[in-house]
């Protein structure tokens, strides 16, 4: 079907003999399970037990916790040499590669700490690799932030990482920015497997249930070889519970609220592992009325409500694991128009009689929605199978995916969808991990995807269409001695096919010729490489070096290539152009990291060049004055150039020895974003997020003395966001953003019983502490109506929050 197909082969080919791996031998039977692995757990000051330390093997989806003498048992491990990683809440978390035949007793002393040098990463690479080890520019929040973390959403529990910023249309929207580049630049995966909705639109967020979220990482830049094209800002990757211990079944249940916008959350989990058949299951609901804030008061029609599962089924044996996989996300949502009475300021609505009226304090009253609002499901239903093959290992990943965005705008119909996009999409991902050789790990793989997408509705904004998308790759890896290297290639093709279509006087779809031709029909091939090279260089156990290079691909999207309509989330009719050629890029990583007993600090700096970049230009009348819709919008078509972004994050991270349960950490990041050969007031990329400064001092005991508070930790954290002068302000697409300071702080602790057995955990944060009324450069209530009683442009940010957060562990078994 690719033409380049044959081409590729014969360099995946190249590509194994230059790794040194030999070709896959004769057929033979699978490896009989491993003798049992077995070791214990110690502090390595004390030497004294650390129970319930949590012992995974990655990439065998197989995990298991220290008993109360430390020690641990897997009994039914495949035989290799696979990544084992040992973590506990205050200590650093540890990483060995593993002979599981070895027979050999494994003792780990885990040294009292919170530094994550050496944490697991399971993206960007071919397998699981320690993030010291990785040249990829990478971040990772662990389960002990996330639960510390108050939010309104998936992303928003993420948003303060340096390098990382969102894009928000109210409390539920948040669409992740990667050092400036957002939208469908960014590649989402949920536990692996990548994430396919609507991705091209900022006015609706991703669709994974933030309760369901246990690790999150955070690839920067083109880095990532396995997921193909679309990742030329980045990756994050959403990652669920680890699988519990054989002969377990455990559960949990979580209960979440949020003072300013009345939040409520709820979540149920279960897991378990008996004799290898290995599950999980989890629902979870949220509710939340509208928002508040010190200038707007209640937002009108801020709400929202959510409802979700998700979980897996299958067998964890010698052989590998095989699972069934199964994702359902359901939000309903209130769009933000932020039209007010001219005298008083107070929001207003289209009553059912077509009238605008004020409203009244009972419109905020409830978690009622009004029109405009959003609705969207996404499920996906996949298989995700890990197989080991003698010396080889095997793995297969298969989805189906159907992803319903509605939004309904008529206020005379509550229930009249005006956009309807049923998008259906079947991925699939087969990775061959070779047998070491000489120290070279290599893996070679195909992934890609066939996807549909029909409109349903009254209204049009982007063609049906269908799409078809895959890829060979072949990533590889050594280390020197003191050096680590790695890199690969990847070769893509996608192929867009765009239906016409024909309206009558109506609006109502027509065959061709008896209408007006509201999108006209094309097919566009794209075909693309992608590579990175990159290395680690530890000077000394304390220093390390870091560099990278990586050439990344993105192919335009739908609605770059087909758009003719409103585009309600950007407020202007945008045109698209079929002719578009594919973005290509050239970014540079450089890294610098200092570890020690008393300070932590990391420098990392990027230099990206991207060819054919893609935005929207307004189309001139023939007097030069802006070209308006039929509607009154200004009319803008996607055009293309080039752009250079540039910056870097900065961290610093005091605990002074022997004061380890005192932590004073600082963070520094910037972007700047240029475009080529353009005019003043075009030059800046749009939606560029400002220069952030971050500090929190925070406290953390693993023990409160005698009593039976154990992980108990406190912090304050300000974060200061500078003023964005920096703006793409031709045609008023964005407008400066001044700079403002917020406080937070939070409580915590898990309260456990006279034997040490976690009761409850209890998280208390307050957000925006002191109430300011600020707004994000990245928000896109900006840019809604002006409040002709103030004089102020835009809806405001949230207001001070206060957030509690209960979680209950239960263990069954």
């Amino acid at each position: 079907m690719f033409r380049f197909l044959p081409t590729a082969g014969v360099w995946l080919l190249s590509f194994s003999a230059l790794a040194q791996a030999p070709a896959p031998p004769p057929a033979r039977p699978a490896r009989v399970a491993a003798p049992p692995v077995t070791g214990r757990i110690t502090d390595a000051a004390t030497g004294e037990a650390l129970p319930g330390a949590t012992i995974v093997f990655p990439d065998l989806r197989q995990a298991t916790a220290a008993g109360p003498d430390g020690t641990f048992r897997f009994s039914s491990l495949p035989r290799g040499r696979f990544l084992m990683q040992v973590r506990f809440i205050g200590y650093t978390p540890v990483v060995r590669t593993v002979d599981t035949g070895a027979g050999l007793a494994l003792d780990v002393a885990l040294t009292a700490a919170d530094t994550e040098i050496g944490q697991v990463i399971v993206t960007g690479v071919s397998a699981s690799t320690e993030m010291r080890r990785s040249p990829i520019p990478t971040s990772v929040v662990d389960q002990t932030r996330l639960r510390q973390t108050a939010a309104t959403n998936a992303v928003d529990a993420l948003a303060h990482l340096p390098g990382l910023n969102q894009i928000t249309t109210g409390a539920a929207i948040s669409k992740p920015v990667i050092r400036g580049l957002g939208a469908n630049r960014v590649i989402t995966l949920n536990n692996g497997a990548k994430q396919e909705g609507q991705q091209w639109g900022d006015e609706h967020g991703i669709e994974i249930d933030e309760f369901s979220i246990d690790r999150a990482e955070v690839i920067k830049g083109p880095g990532s070889l396995l997921y193909g094209s679309d990742g030329l800002a980045g990756v994050i990757n959403f990652l669920p519970a680890e699988p519990v211990e054989e002969g377990r079944v455990l559960g949990a249940v979580a209960a979440t609220y949020q003072t300013n916008n009345y939040q409520q959350g709820y979540s149920v989990w279960n897991a378990g592992n008996l004799n290898g058949l290995n599950w999980q299951v989890r629902g979870s609901g949220k509710v939340a009325a509208d928002y508040r804030n010190r200038y707007d008061d209640r937002v009108y029609n801020s709400g929202f409500r959510e409802l979700d599962g998700s979980g897996y089924v299958g067998l964890n044996k010698s052989w590998g694991y095989s699972h069934l996989t199964f994702n359902s996300f359901n939000q309903i949502l209130g769009l933000i128009e932020g039209e007010r009475e001219a005298a008083t300021g107070r929001f207003l609505r289209i009553n059912g009689l077509g009238e605008p009226e004020v409203v009244m304090d009972r419109g905020f009253s409830g978690y009622d929605l009004d029109v405009p609002r959003q609705q969207i499901n996404h499920l996906r239903l996949g298989t995700d199978n890990n197989f080991i093959l003698g010396q080889h290992r095997v793995t297969l990943n298969v989805g189906w995916q159907q992803n319903l965005r509605r939004e309904f705008g008529n206020p005379l119909d509550y229930y009249e969808k005006s956009l309807f996009f049923q998008l259906r999409t079947v991925d699939y991902a087969l990775r061959w991990f070779l047998p070491e050789k000489n120290g070279w790990n290599t893996t070679v793989g195909l992934s890609g995807m066939q996807q549909q997408n029909q409109n349903k509705g009254v209204e049009f904004l982007i063609p049906a269409y269908r799409l078809l998308d895959g890829g060979l790759f072949g990533v590889t890896k050594k280390s020197f001695g003191k050096l680590d290297l790695s890199g690969g290639l990847r070769v893509d093709a996608r192929r867009i096919t765009a239906d016409a279509l024909f309206l009558n006087a109506d609006e109502q779809p027509v065959p061709a010729g008896l209408g007006e031709q509201k999108f006209g029909g094309f097919q566009s091939t794209f075909r693309n490489v992608s590579g990175s090279v990159g290395g680690a260089y530890s000077l000394s156990e304390k220093w390390l070096l870091k560099a990278n290079l990586a050439r990344g691909f993105r192919a335009p999207n739908i609605a770059e290539l087909g758009s003719n309509g409103i585009h309600e989330g950007t407020t202007r009719y945008e045109i698209g152009e079929p002719d578009l050629k594919a973005e290509t890029s050239f970014q540079a990583d450089g890294g610098v990291s200092f570890t020690s007993d008393h300070i932590s600090f990391q420098a990392d700096v990027f230099r990206n060049r991207i060819s054919n970049y893609i935005f929207p230009r307004r189309l001139a009348a023939v007097d030069g004055t802006d070209s308006l819709s039929a509607e009154g919008d200004r009319v803008f078509r996607y055009g293309q150039g080039d752009a250079r972004l540039a910056g870097g994050e900065v961290s610093l991270d005091l605990h002074p020895h022997p004061l380890d349960w005192l932590h004073f950490e600082n963070s520094f990041s910037m972007v700047r974003a240029l475009q080529f050969d353009q005019p003043s007031g075009q030059r800046y990329l749009p939606f560029t997020p400002a220069d952030r400064f971050q500090s929190e001092l925070r406290v953390n005991f693993r023990k409160a003395g005698r009593s039976r508070l154990h992980n108990l930790y406190a912090r304050a954290t300000l974060e200061h966001n500078f003023a964005q002068n920096r703006i793409f302000s031709a045609f008023d697409t964005e407008t400066p953003t001044s700079g403002y300071t917020l406080f937070n702080a939070g409580i915590g602790t898990d309260v456990v019983s006279a034997k040490d057995r976690t009761l409850f955990s209890l998280y208390l944060a307050a957000n925006n502490l002191f109430d300011v009324a600020y707004q994000n450069h990245l928000s896109r209530l900006k840019y809604t109506a002006v409040n002709e009683a103030t004089g102020r442009p835009g809806v405001f940010n949230m207001g001070r929050t206060l957030s509690v957060k209960l979680l209950v562990p239960l263990s069954f078994k």
